[in-house]
């Protein structure tokens, strides 16, 4: 595979500031053509969606191409992709619309890996209908996630997993907890808004029923996408206004789509698939979209491993430093500890020297009290498709520095 990491960061006109990145996991910097996509879709005629004018029919278009990038992007089907404001709400109004059939005697299990927007939205969910929250753990000394049927049931209506965590990358045996919670009759509720930015997605492997993902987390606009099976979404009844389609997916789509953003999110996707086997720099087409971003993830994937193993060969000769991240399967992404000193000064230090590595709990409460961090969290280190060679030596140098002080 090959991978002109200069051609792709030629591509962001963010990393003309200076400033090497590893806050990716909060939010990616935007390619040109991102850019260059939403500016055009707010400059050509613009309307509600519709055939008639010009602008109805970019209207109609936008939402069209974006429902179908995410489809090929995740493996799904263009139909079953639901947009919303953020991965946030969509998983709230989804635990609305998923738990009116729920009662007491009914179980719904969480995990202690997962970012509190899919944590808190399904606790709150049996609360209301007096269902039981059964919680999966994980060791915070290997970051691998508990055996799922340890808390499986015949009355498990739903499992709310991560694909990998946002806080310290670990990629949970997606495919096994999911057909063990299928056997049990649940659905599968996956949040990949981290998973996405860094693998390939195929929804049948991982045998989620309902994926939610970020497109700001992948060279994107800010906003959050859900892909399930249309007929699956068939099934669920969202409060809507009167005068709005009953259609899948619209029904669950409120007031207008913001199209601009929707543009972005469909060149962002067209972004990726250049990546890695086929080139950024020449953005050659070689299949069909869906086969060039398994081909381009494949080489991202690869650049990344070896950016993280440099990268972690430096942290090893660092003292006093502890890393969370351990589990076997994850993405790059290093949550960091320091003997004696607080993650939030070394977060500054590293801020003054043009280097963006934050510190925080990230909204992975569960997780951060569980290895022990209380609400604080730690320092947490993210590899993007723009990380060279220069951000990582420039990091090492900058924490040798903070701990040398």
């Amino acid at each position: 595979m090959s991978y002109d990491i200069d051609s792709v960061r030629a591509d962001f006109p963010a990393l003309a500031g200076g400033s090497a990145h590893f806050d990716g996991p909060g939010g990616t910097q935007t390619p040109r053509q991102v850019i260059d996509a939403i500016a055009g879709a707010l400059s050509g005629p613009l309307s509600n969606r519709g055939t008639l004018t010009k602008g109805e029919s970019n209207a109609e278009k936008t939402v069209l191409d974006a429902r179908a990038a995410i489809a090929d992007l995740v493996g799904g089907e263009a139909g079953g992709v639901v947009f919303g404001r953020s991965a946030t709400q969509l998983c709230y109004d989804f635990s609305r619309w998923i738990s009116r059939s729920w009662g007491p005697g009914d179980e719904v299990v969480v995990t202690r890996l997962d970012h509190d927007s899919n944590v808190r939205p399904w606790v709150q969910a049996a609360e209301r209908t007096g269902a039981t929250v059964h919680w999966l753990d994980f060791d915070p000394e290997t970051s691998e996630l508990d055996d799922v049927a340890t808390v499986l049931s015949d009355r498990t209506r739903l499992v709310a997993v991560t694909a990998a965590s946002n806080l310290i990358g670990t990629k949970p045996p997606l495919a096994r907890v999911a057909a063990a919670a299928h056997d049990a009759g649940a659905l599968v509720y996956v949040d990949g808004v981290h998973f996405t930015a860094h693998c390939s997605v195929d929804l049948a492997a991982l045998g989620a029923d309902f994926y939610a993902c970020s497109p700001y987390k992948f060279l994107g606009p800010h906003l959050g996408a859900l892909t399930a099976s249309p007929a699956l979404l068939e099934t669920l009844q969202p409060d809507k206004l009167l005068p709005s389609t009953n259609e899948v997916p619209e029904r669950f789509e409120f007031g207008t789509l913001p199209y601009e953003l929707l543009a972005g999110v469909a060149a962002a996707v067209d972004y990726l698939s250049t990546l890695g086997g086929t080139g950024a720099a020449s953005g050659v087409a070689k299949g069909s979209r869906r086969e060039n971003l398994v081909s381009s993830f494949a080489g991202l994937e690869e650049y990344e491993d070896a950016l993280l193993a440099r990268l972690e060969d430096g942290i090893r000769n660092l003292p006093g430093v502890t890393v969370h991240s351990r589990a076997a399967h994850r993405t790059p992404t290093l949550l960091l500890t320091f003997e004696g000193r607080d993650t939030v000064d070394a977060y500054e230090f590293l801020a003054a020297r043009g280097v963006d590595a934050p510190s925080s709990n990230f909204y992975a409460l569960e997780t951060s009290r569980r290895l022990g961090l209380g609400d604080a969290g730690g320092l947490r280190v993210g590899l993007a498709p723009y990380t060279n060679d220069d951000d990582v030596d420039r990091l090492l140098a900058g924490l040798a520095a903070f701990l040398a002080a």
